[in-house]
């Protein structure tokens, strides 16, 4: 498996809100030898920042990985808070898993923007940040370090459509629906960021059996745990999908952000500035700027707003493949 990167393995921290498919890119990062899990840093969306923590702190130990996890922000900025969607990913978030196992673990006991802005102080230039749900954690940790773009090496968003149609509206993803507004300022920061978006993510489709597959090899917990979840997700797509139906599978989504890191020649990127938009009907669209050198009317375009790079093409075929074999390899604990 290529590693183009400089560094022999990549520091990164976890911004999640798992979740099924956080589940599963928590899994493919803690296995991959290139990633180093500094810590999972949780946030409200697809279930409660509450039970967002506790699966963090769950999926890790029984994967028998101690990894700092932190509690983060509960709601958005300025809208009111949603409900999580217990249709998609369970009351529990990981597909209503009929028991747990005893673990001893507990949060570690700073915020999650605390966390984030602690780490890249104390290694600046050195992690990536993977965020992979509503933004909310990484707009407060700009608040408390406005020199954070420049202390982290990148950022990772999986969140946003460009030219796909939205999941939660027309146009709008639903990490950026979550919360516009942190959404907007993490876009207009100035680092290096890269958007993993349904453009990408709707391209690729995980099979149930795979994951059938890797739970069987192993025999672990983990593994039984992460199949079990990933079979109710895909119950889910496959009453919306008929082509996802037909594989009896699930859309990859946070998973691809991370087989970006590791991986990003299989994607092909665009650049241009992005903006969200805050109110109305576009609530959470991610509305790119495609003609750099149009002169618009329209105030907010501007050469101070950054250059992202935006995921919107992918190799679906060679995303699975690294999946399998990265989970496939021997990484859990006995």
């Amino acid at each position: 498996m290529s590693n183009p990167r400089p560094y022999p393995v990549i520091p990164v921290i976890y911004d999640t809100d798992p979740g099924v498919d956080d589940a599963m890119a928590l899994y493919f990062a803690l296995a991959h030898p290139a990633i180093e899990v500094l810590g999972i840093t949780t946030t409200f969306g697809n279930v409660t920042v509450e039970q967002a923590a506790t699966n963090a702190l769950y999926l890790s130990a029984i994967a028998g990985k101690n990894v700092p996890v932190t509690k983060g922000v509960a709601t958005p900025w300025c809208r009111p808070p949603g409900v999580p969607p217990a249709h998609i990913h369970g009351v529990d978030g990981l597909g209503n898993l009929p028991q747990r196992v005893p673990v001893d673990r507990s949060l570690d006991p700073r915020s999650s923007a605390q966390f984030i802005v602690d780490m890249a102080r104390a290694r600046p230039g050195e992690i990536t940040l993977v965020a992979v749900g509503p933004l909310g954690n990484l707009s407060l940790a700009l608040k408390l370090e406005p020199n954070l773009p420049q202390l982290l090496r990148e950022v990772i968003v999986m969140g946003g459509t460009i030219l796909e149609p939205g999941n939660v509206s027309p146009v709008a993803e639903a990490n950026i629906w979550n919360d516009p507004h942190a959404a907007d300022q993490v876009f207009t920061a100035g680092w290096k960021l890269t958007m993993v978006g349904l453009d990408v993510t709707h391209r690729v489709i995980l099979p149930v059996a795979l994951f059938k597959k890797i739970a069987d090899h192993h025999q672990h917990v983990a593994t039984d745990t992460l199949h079990h979840a990933v079979g109710f997700y895909a119950g889910h797509y496959g009453s919306l999908y008929p082509h996802v139906a037909e594989i009896h599978g699930c859309f990859a989504h946070d998973l691809l952000a991370f087989i970006y890191l590791v991986n990003p020649e299989l994607f092909s990127l665009e650049r241009g500035r992005i903006r969200v938009a805050t109110q109305g009907l576009a609530l959470g669209q991610t509305i790119m700027k495609r003609k750099e050198l149009a002169d618009y009317p329209q105030a907010g375009w501007g050469k101070d707003v950054p250059v992202t790079q935006v995921c919107m093409e992918v190799q679906a075929e060679a995303c699975n493949a690294v999946c399998e074999k990265t989970l496939m390899a021997p990484w859990l604990a006995r």
